[in-house]
């Protein structure tokens, strides 16, 4: 008993660098997109306030896109997530 090891390292997952790197591109990707969003909402409803329909419109347009694509590249690191466990 005295002379055994334990090896903790051998049950650990070692996800390669280049993994965590994309991953964290994907969360700086979807971040900003949210942040253009939530901009386009905020001059949608500046908008609004000054009787611009148009443009109102036109910027929840962008907002909505911009939420789009927010989701597409969550998805893509939220897919690499689960498929590592």
């Amino acid at each position: 008993m005295k002379n055994k090891e334990v090896n903790t390292r051998s049950d650990l997952q070692i996800v390669p660098k280049t993994e965590i790197q994309k991953t964290v591109e994907g969360h700086r990707t979807a971040a900003a997109y949210y942040e253009a969003a939530a901009k386009s909402h905020l001059e949608a409803a500046a908008h609004l306030m000054n009787d611009q329909n148009d443009k109102a419109s036109q910027s929840t347009m962008q907002a909505y896109g911009h939420s789009k694509l927010a989701i597409e590249a969550q998805k893509e690191y939220v897919k690499r997530h689960t498929l590592k466990g």
